[in-house]
């Protein structure tokens, strides 16, 4: 069973419907017990840091999420929030991952990178079991305004004004700053591989 971590989060519904898609036996819960005996947990996120952690400390849930010993896959928001700290709102977030989530800044108009940084783009240095199957530069779908930088946890990069982390790893804790649920063929793939770690 799949427990998908519910905090209110933005993308749920699409998560939702990607693992229907993938005939996954799934449950969209905040119920730390049932976390906890999950086979894989979804941690998904669309919204402002601050009130995303304050959901989750409200629920209950930041302690289990650090409990989780299964694989863990974190999307957007939900990967910023494994991060020690964002920008966004001055936020402290859980500290599994020694990195700090910053922000997008844009560049001159000419060069015409705004932000928030919306719409597909390549996913490169994937050398983790998580992207099996998928070529180096393939695209997948982005939504954010921050981001967090390289660092040795990085098991994919993009690119959007300079060099991002697209993807992270730490043991069972993995994170995606793209949206897999609404990347397609690619996406999916992404997603089978999760739940076959």
């Amino acid at each position: 069973m799949v427990a998908i971590i519910d905090y209110d989060a933005g993308n749920t519904c699409s998560v939702i419907n990607a693992l229907k898609r993938l005939d996954v036996n799934f449950e969209l819960t905040s119920d730390a017990n049932k976390i906890l005996a999950a086979d894989k947990v979804i941690f998904p996120g669309v919204g402002h840091a601050t009130q995303a952690m304050k959901a989750l400390n409200d629920k209950g849930l930041v302690d289990t999420i650090k409990l989780v010993k299964q694989p863990l896959l974190g999307i957007c928001i939900g990967m910023q929030l494994l991060c020690d700290f964002s920008v966004e709102g001055n936020t402290r977030c859980l500290g599994i991952f020694d990195a700090i989530v910053q922000k997008f800044v844009p560049l001159a108009y000419e060069d015409f990178h705004k932000v928030p940084h919306m719409g597909w783009n390549k996913l490169t240095s994937t050398e983790d079991d998580l992207f099996a199957g998928i070529d180096d530069g393939a695209y997948v779908y982005f939504v954010h305004s921050y981001f967090v930088e390289e660092n040795a946890r990085t098991i994919g990069e993009s690119h959007y004004n300079h060099p991002f982390s697209a993807a992270i790893r730490k043991d069972n804790f993995y994170g995606v700053q793209f949206h897999a649920e609404k990347s397609g063929a690619v996406g999916q793939q992404i997603l089978q591989n999760f739940l076959e770690l």
